[in-house]
């Protein structure tokens, strides 16, 4: 029996009752009702539950989904998802002299070092989604690989600590040391594609509906994700924009936002706040609250380390202030800042975000923004150190990596200051799904992106 991953509404409603515990609403009487039924908890780390329900329990889901969303939230004051109000919550929202910034941003070389960071991480980070802290340890640990420094591999893995945690079974096959041939689709690089699409078409003056049209025209919905997945079939089921985000959407604060923030930041070179509100109508979507932070901040950092003028901790003091200070996002990022900066070990540091955020799934925004902030800064934007921090952290490992690796890259500013043994196995190749660009080389990503900024500098 097909059972469709991040969709069927008996595992969409385990996940909103977590959802809804997060942002404070009531909701013990429609847990209740669910469990008296007989539903089950959400999938702990799968995309769907395996066994069929009974139709009964899946039209019951798809009522208390809706009730559940009619709930008050504790949370929504502090926590808003519209810009206004977003800005309204940062006191240190960045103001930017035009006549400072540089008019077209970084160049093709600082671009593809860019582009190659996001595929590196990502491409690190691939074969051990999914997988426990403490398998991440083990399998390093037992191939002469820790604290992690290179890519992962199958060779000399004992074969109990291989069948105990198996390797992510998508990712294994093209993305361990010993069979790397090339970047592999991921969705983690076909957003960033798809985001230089938007521009072509709609420039900086997109909006939220002309996202959705190009997902509709150019992304297949088998490449969609979590929070991309439900938004996506709400645009088909004929929900408009950004209801697309809220309706039965449990994932809506999760990380999905956040990987498709970099062409924002990289188009917006030295200005964090515009790089912020552009990433802010890509983000809703899909996405409310914590979840639209994580891309704003994300969007922030990279724009400031475009500017060419700030080094990683600069970069992500300009993320916080587009983030509402009082929000959750906003306070696991200041401590995982901290505790980078005073923490020797990084490895205690990765144990005491667990510890604090072992309550969140481990797509969520919050920790996963707290790993890539902590990464950065004990790495002091070091290429080598930034990428294998926010992998060898877990959680979203592929995703952690990629924006750690976007970041560390641009700031190298160039695709020779970035080790040869993390690019050379990429054969400067890209596979997509998206539009044109299968096979596409990353030096013609950075010139694409790079005309773009001119373009858009030349705009009255």
């Amino acid at each position: 029996m097909l059972r469709l991953t991040w969709v069927q509404p008996e595992d969409l409603l385990g996940h909103e009752l977590r959802q809804a515990a997060e942002d404070g609403r009531e909701a013990a009487a429609v847990a209740a009702r669910w469990r008296a039924a007989g539903g089950h908890e959400a999938p702990e780390r799968a995309g769907a539950s395996t066994a069929p329900v009974s139709p009964y329990l899946r039209v019951l889901a798809e009522d208390l989904l809706d009730e559940l969303a009619d709930l008050p939230g504790a949370l929504a004051d502090r926590e808003p998802t519209g810009l206004d109000a977003i800005r309204d919550r940062c006191p240190d929202w960045p103001a930017r002299d035009a006549a400072d910034a540089p008019a077209e941003g970084p160049g093709p070389l600082a671009l593809e070092a860019a582009w190659l960071g996001r595929a590196v991480g990502c491409l690190l980070g691939r074969p051990v989604e999914k997988l426990p802290l403490h398998a991440i340890r083990e399998r390093a640990r037992a191939t002469g690989n820790w604290p992690l420094s290179t890519w992962f591999t199958a060779r000399g893995l004992p074969p109990g600590l291989a069948a105990a945690h198996p390797w992510n079974k998508r990712s294994a096959p093209n993305s361990l040391a010993e069979n790397i041939d090339g970047m592999p689709e991921d969705d983690d690089l076909n957003y960033p594609l798809l985001n230089v699409l938007l521009l072509q078409r709609y420039g900086r003056g997109f909006t939220t509906a002309d996202v959705a049209r190009l997902w509709l025209d150019e992304l297949p919905a088998g490449r969609t994700f979590t929070a991309e997945r439900v938004a996506y079939r709400n645009l088909l089921s004929g929900v408009e924009p950004p209801r697309t985000a809220r309706h039965r959407n449990p994932f809506r604060e999760w990380i999905g936002a956040l990987i498709r923030a970099d062409v924002h930041g990289w188009t917006n070179p030295g200005n964090p706040a515009a790089a912020a509100a552009q990433a802010h109508r890509d983000a809703v979507l899909t996405h409310t609250a914590n979840g639209v932070y994580a891309a704003m901040f994300a969007a922030a950092v990279i724009a400031e380390a475009a500017g060419g003028r700030s080094d990683v901790h600069a970069c992500l003091d300009a993320g916080l202030a587009v983030v509402p200070a009082g929000s959750r996002l906003a306070g696991a990022v200041r401590h995982a800042v901290e505790l980078a900066r005073t923490t020797a070990d990084f490895e205690t540091v990765v144990d005491e975000l667990h510890t604090t955020h072992g309550a969140y799934h481990w797509v969520h925004a919050v920790p996963n923004t707290a790993l890539i902030a902590a990464a950065l800064t004990h790495a002091d934007g070091d290429f080598t150190g930034s990428v294998c921090r926010a992998v060898s952290g877990g959680w979203d490992t592929d995703s952690n990596g990629a924006t750690a690796g976007s970041v560390a890259g641009l700031l190298a500013r160039d695709p020779a200051a970035l080790p040869e043994r993390w690019t050379a196995p990429l054969k400067n190749r890209l596979a997509t799904s998206v539009a044109d660009f299968d096979g596409v080389g990353f030096d013609t990503l950075a010139q694409l992106t790079h005309h773009q900024n001119r373009q858009e500098a030349c705009r009255p």
